[in-house]
């Protein structure tokens, strides 16, 4: 199975993570080659899991890289907003949904 999609979603991210990948394609942000290239290329780099265990960490480090190619974001700002992401939710109390408004270093309230 290496190099190869898991037949089933893990966890719901990675479900999303598909769905986002797809929608960007059709909004031409990028083509399908160009996305294949680019998760080929980290698919088969010599520090993958040759079992395919770290496919959608993979799938998530090609999209970025290739959103960052493309111009549209950086490490700097991915690294960002998921520090707000985490800030948030330490900061949601339990059994509520975690909102970036509640990050308390106020990075972005309008989402």
């Amino acid at each position: 199975m290496a190099n190869e999609a898991p037949e089933r979603f893990a966890e719901p991210w990675q479900a999303e993570l598909l769905g986002l990948q797809v929608a960007l394609v059709e909004a031409g942000v990028f083509t399908a080659a160009e996305w294949a290239e680019a998760l080929g290329r980290t698919l088969h780099a010599p520090d993958a899991a040759e079992d395919g265990s770290d496919y959608y960490p993979r799938f998530l480090g090609a999209l970025e890289g290739l959103l960052a190619e493309k111009g549209l974001t950086g490490t700097a700002d991915v690294d960002g907003l998921a520090a707000s992401w985490r800030r948030a939710a330490r900061a949601t109390p339990h059994g509520q949904p975690i909102i970036l408004a509640n990050d308390p270093e106020g990075r972005d309230r309008t989402e």
